[in-house]
Order: structure tokens, then sequence, then C-alpha cells
């Protein structure tokens, strides 16, 4: 099981409608094509679950990449979740606004879930709908 799916569990169902996953490590990818990406996801309203977060080298990521989401259209009211060391000793989550999310510490332990405009926070879980509602409603 991924970490995406593992970890969503954890919090609730942020990955219930379309998402995508998308990891920080400029490694193998270049930054220029990340923060594409990211963009591309903000503006399409996907639920985005970021792989490798930070890192020593890499310690400003996750903001730069909170950054680019509110840039490109995310509010800063969205609703976002992290986990962190999924399935084992000293598991922990939280669910925060993506305001929050830019100033949190994270590490390569921890993967990040950045929620849709639908995506709720319901008595502690964090909910992105599949849109039966609406269907039911035309």
């Amino acid at each position: 099981v991924t970490a995406a799916l593992s970890g969503g569990a954890l919090l609730g169902a942020p990955l219930g409608h379309d998402f995508c996953v998308v990891s920080l490590s400029d490694l193998l990818t270049p930054w220029e094509m990340i923060e594409k990406r990211l963009r591309c996801a903000a503006e399409g309203d996907f639920a985005v679950c970021l792989y490798n977060p930070s890192s020593k080298k890499r310690a400003d990521y996750l903001k730069k990449a909170c950054d680019i989401l509110l840039s490109a259209g995310k509010s800063p009211e969205t609703v976002c979740g992290w986990t962190r060391n999924i399935g084992r000793e000293g598991q922990e989550k939280k669910i925060l606004s993506l305001q929050e999310l830019r100033e949190e510490t994270v590490d390569m332990f921890t993967t990040v879930f950045i929620g849709a405009e639908s995506t709720k926070n319901l008595s502690g879980w964090m909910v992105t709908p599949r849109g039966y509602e609406r269907k039911c409603r035309s």
C-alpha cells in the first residue's frame, strides 16, 4: 500500500475524488518541472499528495510548494494534513490549513496532503467528497 493511500486513510478520505501525487525531490526531476506540476494541480483543483516534502538540503521545499499552490489559486484556508511514520512506532497525523502547513516543519518520513476546494474537516477527519450530492440535485 502506498504512503498516499495509507496516510490518506489515517487522515480520513482526502483522496476520495480526483487527486495527484507529486514528489518534491529534485534529484531526478528538475525543480522547474515540479513547479509546473504543482501549478497544474492547483489550477485543476486536484487534491494533492506530496512525497519527499523536506530534507536537510531542501528544508524550504514545502514552503515553496505551498507558495506555488497559493499563487495558482488554492485558498489559504484549504484543508490540508500530514502524516508521519505511517504504520510505525511514533505514527503522527495533523489536519491544518494550507497557510498553516506553509510554516510546518516536516521531514522525509512525512507525507503531506493538500485538499481540493471541496475538501472539508469533518470532526477531525479530512474528507474530499465524490460529488454525488451535486449529481442528485440535477
